[in-house]
């Protein structure tokens, strides 16, 4: 966030008299983008929610959404309260006074910050004060994804506190505040590839780390397993609304919406942003699929938002093209970093956010000091561009200093909570899901359980059930039989189960009715056969048993021949090819049907 290039309209003090009327303009729009800019980037926290609940389990669905609520919103409090005074207080004004290089300052509510930052008129410090603000909570909430599925709810609340508190707020002083010791050295980050997103992928690696990884994630010999997320669509939508609101992050990160320079930078920020993320999704799909014969689509997924954190940092001093390589850079790095931290490591990260975020954040921090170039932004030169080491080494020292405060004081932070009040839940609690046994929520998805009342009346309500109150039929009355002994001349009863393709079943169903099979039972099931489903990847990880939807159709028949079915389902299923499916047969000593009580071979005519 370059602070220092917002215009000056003021003169000792004094509102120059022929900008008088200009400057009222200029403090309205840049306060209206820089509101824009917090609405879009507080959009992201959605996105953030449909990530994580899409690439883990639907029992825990309740639980992540609740994180991410309370993230925002004890982020939010705390940020408020303490945070922003230490990032910013006092004196961040144009031309205010010097501030600490290190620490801001004990501001409670912040009221002195508000007072100072941008004190000279560009526009209200409230305004500043809501835009840092979902930054913050941007930073906190990285490291719910790669906790999930097994953290106390009480204790990564604690954690959220402190990070917005304390960690994060000194970190982003050195960087974004006037005077600033990194700031004050050149170093450059004008979104937050390390403020943001690298502080909050190395408190997620850190938290993962001392959290342990979910029970069966690992084998005994440490072969990792994969755990499949319960909804990519979910996912995939979460991400396409972070690459919505990175618009905001990145492109209002110029704080002002006034003046040519300004115009054009903020389009050009737009372009980049855009093209690292197109770049960093393209090249993930071309490398997983190089490299387990099918693109990867959780992967994939991930490759686009780790072009979007690479080029957070860089995105208002590189070209069209340096943001195509960014996007090519975090995209080869997010495929090693998460199979290393998977298998290497033993590291579980269910969303890939220590990988995005934490790795993509130290690789678009030091494409500012090889891609700077000086004909998008001539204060930065980049080593491609003949701008030599100085940039880079000042990026690599600022991303080390960074780091080193997060591992120290997090490594802290984690080890108190674990020791103390403990990290993670039962082992019973985390097989139930934290839905029921965090929160008392049976189910995230309750509607898509059969329940026991239709149209809000209830099974007890005047002794009848609920669809004997809504549905009248003409009841036939049932015949009693006095021997359950089946007739041994009627026909033979045979019962044929078929299970197969679910894009087979249309046309397998035509040809039953074709030879007269005029019933049937279909379910949908899941399954495979010796093959166990096939050699798939997920997140580079081998499935041991994949298990593939599946249609199965039962019938049973007496007149119409059983080989007649069985050459007439293999006609139509066969591709040979492994997943073609199964016929069953089985014989079935007796039919009752319930409406009228017939039985044998009666029971299945509708005469």
């Amino acid at each position: 966030m370059s602070f220092d290039l917002i215009p000056m309209l003021f003169a000792e003090g004094e509102v120059v008299p022929a900008v008088a009327a200009a400057a009222s303009q200029f403090v309205s729009a840049d306060t209206i983008w820089v509101l824009i800019g917090a609405a879009l980037v507080f959009f992201m926290h959605p996105g953030f929610t449909m990530v994580e609940a899409g690439f883990t389990r639907a029992k825990n669905t309740g639980n992540i959404a609740m994180k991410n609520v309370l993230t925002f919103s004890l982020g939010t409090l705390f940020f408020t309260f303490i945070g922003f005074g230490i990032m910013f207080a006092p004196g961040f004004d144009i031309g205010g006074e010097e501030v600490s290089p290190y620490f801001g300052g004990i501001d409670l509510f912040s009221s002195g910050a508000i007072a100072n930052v941008y004190g000279s008129g560009t526009y209200p410090g409230v305004v500043f004060l809501i835009f840092q603000t979902v930054f913050c909570a941007t930073s906190a909430t990285i490291v719910s994804g790669a906790m999930a599925e097994r953290t106390k709810f009480g204790t990564y609340c604690i954690y959220c506190i402190l990070l917005s508190a304390f960690v994060y707020p000194i970190s982003g002083h050195w960087v974004w505040c006037s005077g600033g010791w990194l700031q004050k050295m050149g170093f450059h980050d004008f979104a937050g590839s390390t403020v943001v997103h690298m502080v909050g992928g190395l408190s997620a690696f850190i938290g993962a780390a001392f959290l342990g990884a979910r029970i069966g994630k690992y084998t005994k010999d440490g072969k990792p397993r994969a755990i499949l997320g319960s909804n990519v669509a979910l996912g995939c939508l979460g991400v396409l609304i972070l690459w919505f609101g990175w618009f905001g992050f990145n492109g209002c990160s110029t704080v002002c919406a006034t003046g040519d320079s300004f115009l054009t930078s903020m389009g050009s920020i737009f372009v980049t942003t855009n093209l690292a993320a197109s770049a960093g999704a393209t090249f993930t799909m071309l490398i997983t699929w190089l490299r387990y014969g099918k693109p990867d689509v959780s992967m994939t997924l991930n490759g686009a938002l780790g072009g979007l954190v690479g080029i957070t940092a860089c995105c208002d001093v590189v070209s069209p093209v340096g943001a195509i390589v960014v996007g090519l850079f975090s995209a080869i790095f997010l495929v090693i970093a998460i199979e290393f931290i998977d298998k290497a490591l033993h590291v579980d990260d269910p969303v890939g956010a220590i990988a995005v975020h934490g790795v993509c954040g130290v690789v678009g921090t030091l494409c500012v000091g090889l891609l700077a170039d000086p004909k998008v932004n001539s204060d930065f030169t980049g080593l491609f561009y003949g701008g030599g080491f100085g940039l880079l080494k000042t990026q690599a020292i600022g991303i080390l200093a960074v780091a080193a405060w997060v591992t120290v004081t997090m490594v802290i932070i984690f080890a108190v909570l674990k020791y103390t009040i403990g990290l993670r839940v039962s082992q019973v609690d985390e097989i139930d899901g934290l839905d029921i046994s965090e929160h008392g929520l049976a189910s995230a998805y309750a509607d898509f359980n059969i329940t026991d009342q239709l149209h809000g009346i209830t099974a007890h309500e005047e002794g009848k059930t609920p669809l004997a109150q809504a549905v009248t039929v003409d009841r036939v009355p049932a015949k009693t039989t006095a021997s359950k002994t089946v007739d041994p001349n009627q026909p033979k009863f045979t019962k044929v189960e078929i299970v197969c393709r679910q894009n087979k079943f249309d046309d397998l169903k035509a040809a039953l009715s074709a030879i007269d099979v005029t019933g049937m039972t279909v379910t949908q099931v899941m399954g495979c056969g010796m093959q166990k489903g096939g050699s798939e990847f997920y997140r580079g990880v081998q499935v041991d048993i994949q298990l593939l939807p599946k249609v199965r159709v039962e019938v049973v028949v007496c007149k119409v021949p059983v080989e007649l079915i069985i050459e007439t389902a293999k006609k139509i299923l066969y591709t040979g090819n492994i997943g073609d499916g199964k016929i069953f047969v089985y014989d079935v000593e007796n039919v009752v049907k319930v409406r009228t009580g017939e039985e044998g071979y009666k029971a299945l005519q509708d005469e």
